[in-house]
């Protein structure tokens, strides 16, 4: 079973991807960059609004799927500068407690629209 989930509370696709897929028991979110979707536009300049917002748009689009961040088991971390972890890590400490997904956090050369960071996510529906 394979279904697209998708909201306008976070930002459209910019590509030929969709905010998220639902296959079998888990959902997996697309990278999602720091764009508030009422305004498309980054949320602030610093890590910690963009880690914030980029987080907000994952649950946006969990919720669609009537899920929520409690079913992430997975996510990965992409960083403009591997500096930001420390902050970037205080913002996703408030969206992940007790039982908190595995994670990867790296720095990559460049994000797209030169973002500070970007997000994906997996989590698991099943019983």
């Amino acid at each position: 079973m394979k279904k697209v989930l998708a909201t306008e509370k976070a930002p459209a696709a910019i590509g030929p991807y969709s905010q998220g897929v639902r296959g079998g028991d888990y959902v997996f979110v697309s990278g999602q960059l720091p764009i508030d979707p009422a305004t498309g536009t980054f949320a602030g300049e610093d890590i910690a609004s963009q880690t914030r917002q980029s987080l907000t748009n994952i649950k946006a689009i969990l919720e669609s799927g009537g899920l929520s961040m409690d079913q992430v088991v997975k996510t990965t971390v992409l960083l403009k500068n591997i500096n930001d972890f420390a902050a970037m890590n205080e913002v996703y400490a408030t969206f992940f407690q007790g039982e908190c997904p595995a994670r990867a956090a790296f720095a990559v050369a460049a994000l797209p629209k030169d973002a500070l960071v970007e997000i994906e996510a997996i989590a698991y529906c099943g019983e």
